[in-house]
């Protein structure tokens, strides 16, 4: 298997701080982390990214061994 990609999606918090999420795969799965105890707000354009990066994790994920 290749080496694990990562993206991450700039977004802000509720009190509009900014902050980041990331998208990855592990074992098969995609994992979204977010900013810890916070919703993370999202412009159109943050939402397109993250959608592009879930579209790229999923292919990735897809493509790894089961576990």
């Amino acid at each position: 298997m290749g080496t694990p990609k990562e993206w991450q999606i700039t977004c802000r918090d509720i009190a509009s701080r900014r902050r980041d999420m990331t998208v990855f795969v592990s074992q098969g799965h995609v994992v979204v982390t977010v900013p810890p105890g916070e919703a993370a707000v999202l412009t159109p354009l943050e939402v397109g990214r993250l959608r592009a990066a879930l579209r790229d994790a999923v292919v990735d994920a897809s493509d790894a061994p089961d576990s």
